[in-house]
């Protein structure tokens, strides 16, 4: 079944082992939060479950690469998909996952009203067990300071598309986010193990429990409001009151504003 979020279409070029390990999927591409990638959903296969793939060149092939390890990392701490296939080339990258079970968070949100604390609170655990992986078993740093180099780049190569910005800082230029975040620094930091993009989107659930995380390239340890600022604002699309419920069920009801503007103005940046 396809919706609004995605659209069907033909198979792209693939890599001709690659391809023939996908024969006979019908292909639907994702219209959410691709970040300069492709992303398609394969189904219909008879016998077969429901795979994911990612597509991208360039800087977007390097970001696949580095999902594809942080998942098989992760995969010891956490549910997240299951990586089958992956190729690449010196300038492209392809990545196939098996599909996790149950809907997304923003699905769920949308479809039961009545159900939206439970949601929230079950968002809120998961989270807690994400940040609760031992940072010093993690291997990658995706801390503000690293990301603000990221950021940077970003910006002087004019790869940030200011007119997607929250109605918040809307008619701001990339410049006024970024002089706008230096006078929120420095941060004292709370370093774990974050998701880095931990959006209703990226979070599925099912029969009231999370059942797993996707689109983890940019995990690593930073501060923890990195992932508290994403699923913050995300919430804020539904009602306040599941903004406040989520983080007190999180375990931070005194919220430091400071570092949530920063990381909400720092994810304008990507």
């Amino acid at each position: 079944m396809t919706s609004d979020r995605e659209k069907l279409c033909a198979a792209p070029a693939l890599p001709a082992g690659l391809a023939q390990a996908l024969e006979g999927y019908a292909w639907a591409r994702d219209l959410v939060g691709e970040s300069g990638g492709a992303v398609y959903r394969l189904h219909g296969k008879p016998g077969a479950p429901e795979l994911y793939l990612k597509h991208g060149l360039g800087s977007v092939a390097d970001a696949i690469t580095d999902e594809m390890v942080r998942l098989r990392w992760l995969a010891g701490y956490v549910p997240v998909p299951p990586v089958l296939h992956f190729a690449s080339t010196p300038s492209e990258a392809w990545l196939v996952t098996a599909a996790l079970p149950g809907e997304t968070a923003f699905q769920a949100l949308q479809a039961r009203p009545a159900e939206r604390m439970a949601i929230v609170d079950a968002l809120a655990a998961f989270l807690r067990r994400f940040h609760a992986i031992p940072v010093s078993e993690c291997p990658f740093n995706s801390d503000h300071a690293l990301r603000l180099g990221l950021a940077r780049n970003r910006i002087n190569e004019g790869l940030v598309e200011a007119d997607e910005f929250d109605a918040a800082r809307e008619g701001w230029s990339a410049e006024q986010v970024w002089q706008a975040m230096q006078q929120l620094l420095p941060l004292a930091p709370s370093p774990v193990v974050t998701h880095g993009d931990f959006s209703l989107d990226n979070l599925f659930i099912t029969g009231g429990v999370v059942t797993g995380c996707i689109d983890t390239g940019r995990a690593g340890i930073a501060d923890r409001y990195q992932d508290l600022a994403i699923l913050w604002n995300c919430l804020g699309e539904f009602a306040g009151e599941l903004q406040d419920r989520f983080m007190v069920a999180y375990g931070e009801p005194d919220i430091d504003q400071g570092k949530l503007q920063f990381h909400l103005m720092l994810d304008e940046l990507f």
